[in-house]
């Protein structure tokens, strides 16, 4: 009978599989047919219409935003001239600009209604490089499907993320919105961000569209400037760049989004390899590619075309299917097709791209699901969304540093000074590209740890120094850092006089990261490194909670603390989360996405390098790769985080000692906490190709990740996979694939922390 069943199992299971996939394509086909009916019956008008975005005047982020004016809109949107908006939110007003373009316009075509959800809408979660700290899929997908589930209440089709952007340069402001220097990482962020914005069913009226973003090579802007130009091999291109936008096609991301730069002289909104070669033609990528804000006008300033005529051109001839805020398209097309400079059925095809994105959104059959006020009001800022705030908040935390134990702290008969600027700071912990939250929502550090300890402990206060004068910032403020007012030193030295342990909250605002927020200068600012070292005078043990958006330099500072806590820009729930962790109810698990330079001097630095003719020799005569005045190693490297209670690695085991291309390597190794405190470890693959045939490959690569829970005194044995995917690289013969030759396997608690190695081979 089990002879039986078997077979007919599988038999079931394949027909179902082969079912829900036919049933997909024909899906696909019907949405195709509408699609060609419709083309039909549009004129010129109201197909260019469709590649044109447009922004709300009275909310709005790019350059020369306000100079809009909103009286003719729903003039256009009656007429058929526009068909998509950014930055037009809730469920009356998207429904009220819907209805005009669905009962009052010739053909009906519904608005498409597109925003920055990053890290979060109102309910805000740790901003993505912190995310990407949790190493942790189910968090990173748990907050982009609640934030799709506010965004879409709020009558939102599309965010404009997830950034999946490589940097690897912290003076970069918009390192915050990506998952930092690694590739493997960075993939796996993609990939969670973009099934937690869609979903199963992107027609499902909780879901929203992502958009892959920048196309490409945004991070690696000259002097980590941002809008600067790029200047990067195809081989970095093809192995670094390229394989989180990969990542997120796969994943099924539904639209592109083409960056600022230039690319080896050619703007990426102008690029027809990046965009067209690459993107469609290679990876088969049926969405639609929308410019950055105005990113196709931008050209001019470039200097690659000399008129919008020529832009526009460039610009359709590239790939960019809908012009955001450049009004580009709207004035250009018709005298281009007259000169034959681009052919109608381009204009057709992206067209089509864009209107099967809306009926995939469900929009042609359903255009007011979106916009329904009730639901609105109950799902934004719901508990249970601040409760997963609060929960993701904390594994993003990194724990650095903790000398003699002095984390976690006693909740009860301690006397706890909590000085900084950023302590009783309810808005700095939202971070940049907020959503729609509301300013100074957040629970600050203080009210934090005073709701922790209640009664049990007292909780002293001191500011201690002002970090910007700016009474008010947003995303727009020059900030003004306060260098010169020390008025407050004398009574946090006071407090902590009088204190049994100092909790230190230092770091940056909101806005000191972001768009065009690139420093040269990325240690503390104003006079946070000098008031940090008038209270370590005190010999109180100090707590440093670092408020971030991107690595900072802190070698002059790190000594001056007993314990750091890497706590970034967490959240709506940000308090609490910190508080659970320097209280020991929850046990630190998170880890650096990025390394922390240990001068700027070193800046761009990763783990991920490649071997020198000279290796480092710490010899200062001999003649090596190394500078003659810092370490080479960053002051905290990719992969690194502490955690209350410890681990021990042991037993790696391979199933095999060599693979080929059809087979797999099937890895385990045995993890036990060691400690007295239940907690969470990262386990790290990496390998290392020890000799190509041709070209010198990179020192460690991450292959594999897996965060385990384990109690104290217990054992798990955490398995890992490599195929012949994870060895293959762009090699000499311009192919994706691997190569023949021996392998390192590493596996540890951090890229500067091995636990376990071997060796394996692959064959062709």
């Amino acid at each position: 009978m089990k002879r039986i069943l078997l077979p007919i199992f599988l038999l079931l299971f394949g027909f179902s599989f082969l079912q829900k996939a036919n049933s997909q394509i024909a899906s696909q086909d019907a949405i195709d047919a509408k699609v060609h009916a419709l083309l039909k019956k549009m004129t010129l008008d109201e197909k260019v219409a469709q590649l044109n975005q447009l922004s709300n005047p009275y909310y709005q982020t790019g350059a020369g935003a306000n100079s809009r004016e909103a009286q003719s809109f729903d003039q256009m949107i009656e007429q058929g001239q526009i068909g998509s908006f950014l930055n037009v939110l809730g469920a009356d007003e998207t429904r009220r600009l819907q209805t005009i373009a669905v009962e009052k316009s010739r053909l009906g075509i519904p608005l498409i209604f597109g925003y920055d959800v990053i890290h979060g809408f109102k309910t805000m979660f740790p901003i993505p490089l912190a995310e990407a700290a949790s190493f942790d899929r189910a968090a990173m997908e748990k907050s982009a499907r609640i934030a799709a589930i506010e965004a879409s209440a709020n009558g939102l089709h599309w965010t404009f993320a997830p950034m999946v952007d490589i940097s690897r340069d912290a003076r970069w402001g918009r390192i915050m919105e990506g998952a930092g220097e690694d590739v493997y990482l960075n993939e796996q962020a993609a990939i969670a961000r973009v099934k937690g914005f869609q979903g199963n069913d992107l027609a499902a009226p909780n879901t929203i569209a992502a958009c892959a973003k920048h196309f490409a090579a945004y991070g690696a802007s000259v002097a980590g400037r941002d809008y600067a130009a790029v200047d990067i091999s195809e081989r970095s291109l093809r192995e670094v760049i390229f394989p989180p936008f990969k990542a997120a096609l796969d994943a099924g991301v539904a639209t592109f989004m083409s960056s600022f730069n230039t690319i080896n002289g050619v703007p990426a909104s102008g690029n027809k390899w990046l965009l067209t070669d690459i993107l469609r033609k290679e990876w088969g990528f049926k969405g639609f590619v929308v410019s950055d804000w105005n990113s196709l006008g931008e050209m001019l300033p470039h200097g690659n075309v000399e008129t919008a005529y020529d832009v526009a051109e460039t610009g359709i001839n590239a790939g960019v299917d809908m012009d955001m805020e450049g009004r580009i398209y709207i004035n250009e097309i018709k005298k281009l097709l007259d000169d034959k400079k681009i052919s109608i059925q381009q204009i057709d095809e992206m067209v089509s791209r864009i209107l099967r994105v809306k009926y995939q959104l469900g929009l042609f059959d359903h255009p007011y699901q979106y916009c329904d006020k009730k639901k609105q009001d109950e799902l934004t800022l719901h508990p249970d969304h601040l409760k997963a705030s609060r929960e993701i908040a904390r594994k993003s935390l990194v724990l650095l540093k903790n000398d003699n134990k002095v984390l976690p702290l006693p909740k009860k008969g301690s006397t706890i000074a909590v000085i900084g600027p950023l302590a009783d700071d309810n808005d700095s912990p939202l971070g940049n590209w907020r959503g729609i939250a509301e300013s100074n929502s957040a629970v600050s550090l203080l009210d934090g740890i005073r709701q922790a300890v209640g009664n049990d402990s007292k909780v002293l206060y001191a500011e201690g120094c002002r970090l910007v004068n700016n009474s008010k910032q947003h995303f727009f403020s020059q900030l003004e850092v306060n260098n010169t007012d020390r008025s407050g030193f004398a009574e946090a030295i006071a407090i902590a006089h009088q204190a049994d342990v100092v909790v230190m909250a230092l770091g940056e605002t909101a806005f000191m990261s972001g768009e065009c927020r690139s420093y040269a200068d990325i240690s503390l600012k104003g006079l946070q490194a000098e008031l940090l070292a008038e209270i370590h005078k005190t010999g109180k043990p100090i707590v440093l909670t670092l408020f971030n958006g991107r690595p900072m330099v802190l070698t002059d500072v790190v000594d001056q603390a007993d314990a750091l806590l890497v706590c970034w820009l967490p959240g709506s729930e940000a308090g609490h989360a910190i508080a659970d962790v320097l209280f020991g109810d929850y046990n630190p698990s998170g880890k650096l996405p990025a390394s922390f330079p240990y001068h700027v001097g070193q800046v761009p630095i990763y783990y991920e390098q490649l071997n020198s003719g000279r290796p480092y020799d710490p010899n200062p005569e001999g003649f090596s790769t190394k500078y003659r005045d810092i370490p080479n190693a960053p002051l905290f490297a990719f992969g690194k985080g502490l955690s209350y209670t410890e681990f021990r690695y042991d037993n790696l085991q391979l199933n095999k000692k060599e693979i080929t291309k059809n087979e797999s390597l099937d890895i385990s190794v045995t993890i036990t906490n060691t400690g007295n405190y239940d907690g969470e470890e990262v386990v790290q693959l990496y390998i290392r190709d020890i000799a190509g045939k041709g070209i010198s490959r990179p020192m460690m690569q991450l292959k594999g990740f897996e965060k385990v829970f384990l109690a104290k005194g217990e054992s798990k044995k955490v398995n890992f996979k490599i195929t012949a995917n994870d060895l293959a690289f762009w090699r000499l013969d311009e192919t994706w694939a691997p190569e023949a030759g021996e392998f390192l396997l590493m596996i540890g608690s951090a890229s500067d922390d091995i636990r376990l190695k071997d060796q394996f081979s692959y064959k062709e």
